[in-house]
């Protein structure tokens, strides 16, 4: 039970670190393809850490000038999307393409945006039940 934790963990914080926002999509011309996790990194001249597979998706974390990224590829359109359902209630922001997220704050995913095509996602605003909200 414990162990699908901590592949879920890193693709987590990531959204939890990119602070709350409301939900909203802004899109951009260049039409996003399926890719596998090594050609997302390659075509953002990423060199991968903390590599993770299972049945359903490939993962793996990004630091480069653009910023820290973490990127996910799926198998299956319906596995991503499952899997961004249960992502965006923690925040965040994610570039969604073709089979494929990248996570990360809306600067470095408008950067990637330029190799890898696709659409950015707002995740859900959390803390509305905590008083003051980030300080």
């Amino acid at each position: 039970m414990l162990k699908t934790v901590p592949l879920c963990a890193a693709a987590l914080a990531m959204p939890l670190a990119a602070g709350c926002s409301a939900a909203s999509d802004a899109s951009d011309g260049k039409a996003a393809k399926p890719a596998s996790l090594a050609e997302l990194a390659q075509q953002t001249d990423c060199s991968l850490t903390g590599k993770r597979k299972v049945k359903d998706l490939e993962q793996g974390n990004c630091k480069t000038a653009r910023g820290r990224y973490v990127l996910l590829s799926f198998t299956s359109d319906n596995g991503m999307n499952a899997w961004l359902e249960e992502a965006k209630p923690w925040g965040g922001t994610y570039l969604v393409g073709a089979r494929w997220v990248a996570v990360s704050q809306q600067q470095t995913l408008e950067s990637l945006r330029g190799d890898l095509g696709g659409k950015i996602v707002q995740g859900d605003g959390h803390g509305s039940g905590h008083g003051s909200g980030h300080g």
